[in-house]
């Protein structure tokens, strides 16, 4: 592939073999009805605050994932790689949310008290799980359908014609997922992936990552269904 954009996009990269293979929890998550309410700008407000406060939190152990990549990593430049996605996820998702809830009288302090709703519980304590029991490659395949569907909903939002942005409440969130910046990640996380499948893709091994991907997807699907059923 000429450019890691497109390279995303290469159906024989590991990426793009685990999508293929879970084509259908893939597409109820990247065309979940949540999503297409967030283009429509019609989503219930209260369903967009549960959904804000539960991936705050979310969020929390997604930094510890990639904290534990950190420890995990095979070279200094992977350590130095995973901190900067620590970092990202301590100082820019996260703050993306805060500025979201301050409208509605919450802080961080606040939305650190707020319960974890089971959906929430399962998925975080999922990923983390993959990451203890199994290597880095193993833990990034856990992570990859939150950091890469994410691009792809986001992307795909902000170049349909028919998203509506004039107006829309969640603007600032398509805008932030479907960005340059998010996109970039997602780029080099497909590129990271290959990479880590050069040394560690064994035989046999691609079913188990695929177990792991398809159950990932899932979790990132009833994550959706929690936010528009408002699900404790």
């Amino acid at each position: 592939m000429n450019s890691p954009r497109r390279f995303r996009h290469d159906p024989s990269t590991l990426f793009g073999r685990l999508r293929a293979a879970c084509s259908e929890e893939w597409r109820a998550y990247c065309e979940h009805e949540f999503v297409q309410q967030i283009a429509g700008g019609t989503l219930p407000e209260a369903c967009f605050r549960h959904y804000l406060e539960q991936d705050y939190l979310f969020l929390i152990h997604f930094a510890r994932a990639w904290a534990l990549a950190v420890y995990k990593a095979d070279s200094v430049a992977d350590m130095a790689a995973y901190a900067e996605s620590l970092r990202n996820i301590l100082h820019r998702e996260m703050a993306l949310h805060v500025k979201y809830c301050e409208g509605w009288g919450l802080s961080a302090a606040g939305l650190e008290r707020v319960a974890e709703a089971r959906p929430n519980l399962a998925y975080t304590r999922y990923v983390l799980e993959r990451g203890l029991a199994g290597d880095i490659l193993d833990l990034h395949v856990a992570l990859a359908p939150c950091v890469l569907g994410y691009a792809e909903i986001g992307a795909r939002l902000l170049s349909d014609p028919s998203t509506v942005l004039q107006g829309n409440p969640y603007r600032d969130w398509i805008e932030a997922y479907g960005g340059e910046d998010y996109q970039t990640v997602a780029d080099q996380e497909v590129l990271h992936l290959e990479r880590l499948a050069e040394t560690r893709l064994g035989p046999g091994r691609l079913d188990g990552l695929t177990r792991t991907f398809r159950q990932a997807t899932l979790l990132e699907v009833g994550f959706w269904d929690m936010g528009l059923r408002l699900e404790r």
